[in-house]
């Protein structure tokens, strides 16, 4: 990394606050994975915020347990989950350590290492969809469960760093209810992005999955 402010990794303080104030605060930071092919860079489009124990759409609702234990902090590193059987997930902690919480990266813009990127996402149509959604996200980066815990402020050669970029102007910023998350937590304006950015995932509701019974 250089002295350049943009390329300036993000610091400790950036992510112990609210994760609600975090949040919108990532659109347009660069993700930096450095992968044994390479590095492949991300200008983040979408972002989703969790509120721990307060939240219930949150792993961390119900209290800590091993596979949440890293959103407890400290903060600023990252929360990788396996979701559904089939694809992980990268959230960055946020809020003092101890304080459960932490912001879903949902899409961005593959700026570097676009090549590196489109191999592990051969079904994407464009360049603007290998990483548009939390899922594909992950994919093109070689997200996995060792990367849980990785410090997303050290900068260097860490395998993830979160770096200033160039956020956008306040006035492009929006607001929403959460994709795919029902009850409670439903209506929350939690997700955030960057308006007529085309990597921004579409929105869709959470719709309850219907439970198969067996015929008497």
């Amino acid at each position: 990394m250089t002295d350049v402010p943009e390329r300036m990794p993000l610091n400790r303080d950036f992510f112990a606050r609210p994760v609600v104030e975090v949040a919108p605060d990532l659109l347009g930071r660069t993700l930096v994975r450095h992968t044994p092919d390479g590095p492949i860079e991300l200008r983040l489009t979408e972002v989703e915020a969790y509120d721990g124990e307060n939240d219930p759409g949150s792993h961390a609702y119900r209290g800590r347990t091993a596979r949440n234990a890293t959103m407890f902090g400290p903060p600023g590193h990252a929360y990788v989950y396996f979701i559904y059987g089939m694809w992980f997930s990268l959230n960055a902690v946020c809020a003092p350590e101890g304080q459960a919480s932490g912001v879903l990266l949902r899409a961005g813009e593959i700026v570097t290492g676009a090549t590196l990127a489109a191999a592990r996402r051969p079904k994407a149509r464009t360049l603007d969809e290998l990483a548009k959604g939390p899922a594909r996200l992950a994919t093109a980066l070689d997200i996995d469960r060792s990367l849980d815990g990785a410090d997303l402020c050290r900068g260097g050669d860490a395998p993830l760093t979160l770096l200033h970029g160039h956020p956008p102007a306040p006035e492009r910023v929006r607001s929403g209810p959460r994709t795919g998350v029902g009850g409670d937590g439903a209506d929350h304006p939690w997700r955030f992005w960057i308006e007529g950015d085309p990597t921004v995932s579409p929105y869709r509701r959470h719709v309850p999955r219907r439970r198969v019974t067996s015929a008497t």
